[in-house]
């Protein structure tokens, strides 16, 4: 049987493999580890990496509950209760302009209604990974999907399709209607309805979780002694501050955080160290960034993607 103790363990689980893999992967850099308490029940790990070739890097691990903050309630459109929230996000912002930014959470949540004490919660999971490159590589795009693809057909035919879909409505900048990057997989409220088991839908977030460091360190490794120069540095800054926008601004689980008291520094760890913004910047026609510009958008077939 699949216990809410099993599952908070197995989050834990996945941080400390994450964490080692990223440190070896860095070469020089370890993680800071501060331990914390919510005090209306709970607490988490945040840890977060400075290093050579990760810049800022966190990996945070939370198990929050007690009782459902009415906001929250009115938000998710359920009854009141006592609820739980527990899972892994993960943000790593590069120093080489050329590394992507990349994102993962994966997570459970559930909560016992007020007037049903005795009766099975309210549960589901939800999740997603998507890259953000600063200068998008067709390559690392096209790569980066048919992975994600691989996972997502293991569990179910119509998984990357829908997934895929959420994440580029999802990882939207609605004001500067280009997309965050280029998309992943996004899922929430994934639950025992269209006849899963509870076993079957965290089967598939344990191998999302799982997907993350191999992918994430073939990227790395492929573009860290990358050249750069004070102009790849610039834009950097700029879709940086692109990043901070977002997560601001749309971000569901920020607010869902901030919503619930939750620990302000392991919220906004997924904020880079440095951002710029410049008034109505627009690169100049037929260089990287304006190439760059042009493929942050919806729809995208990045697994079957080939160069006109």
């Amino acid at each position: 049987m699949l216990t809410k103790e099993k599952t908070i363990n197995w989050f834990q689980g996945l941080q400390d493999e994450i964490c080692t893999q990223l440190e070896a992967a860095d070469g020089k850099g370890q993680f800071r580890e501060d331990a914390w308490r919510r005090p209306e029940g709970g607490g988490g790990r945040t840890r977060i990496l400075e290093g050579r070739h990760i810049a800022k890097g966190g990996v945070n691990f939370s198990a929050v509950h007690g009782p459902m903050p009415e906001k929250i309630s009115r938000a998710l459109g359920i009854s009141t209760g006592d609820f739980l929230a527990t899972g892994v996000s993960i943000v790593l912002h590069p120093a080489n302009p050329m590394v992507p930014v990349i994102h993962m959470n994966v997570r459970y949540f559930e909560v016992q209604p007020a007037g049903n004490p005795e009766g099975e919660p309210i549960w589901w999971f939800g999740g997603g990974i998507d890259l953000t490159p600063h200068y998008i590589d067709t390559e690392d795009a096209r790569f980066f999907h048919q992975q994600l693809k691989k996972v997502c057909d293991a569990h179910h035919p119509d998984y990357y399709a829908h997934f895929k879909q959420w994440a580029d409505d999802y990882f939207y900048l609605k004001h500067r209607r280009e997309t965050r990057g280029v998309g992943g997989i996004f899922f929430d409220r994934l639950n025992e309805e269209g006849g899963f088991s509870k076993a079957a839908r965290f089967a598939f977030v344990q191998e999302v979780g799982r997907a993350f460091s191999p992918l994430y360190i073939h990227f790395l490794e492929k573009h860290r002694e990358a050249s750069y120069g004070e102009r790849e540095l610039a834009w950097q800054g700029l879709r940086r501050g692109r990043y901070v926008e977002f997560n601001l601004v749309w971000d569901k689980g920020t607010k869902f955080g901030l919503d619930t008291e939750g620990r302000t520094e392991s919220i906004l760890m997924s904020l880079p160290p440095v951002a710029n913004w410049a008034y109505d910047y627009h690169p100049e026609e037929g260089t990287p960034e304006a190439r760059t510009l042009s493929l942050l958008r919806k729809g995208i077939d990045w697994v079957n993607y080939t160069e006109s």
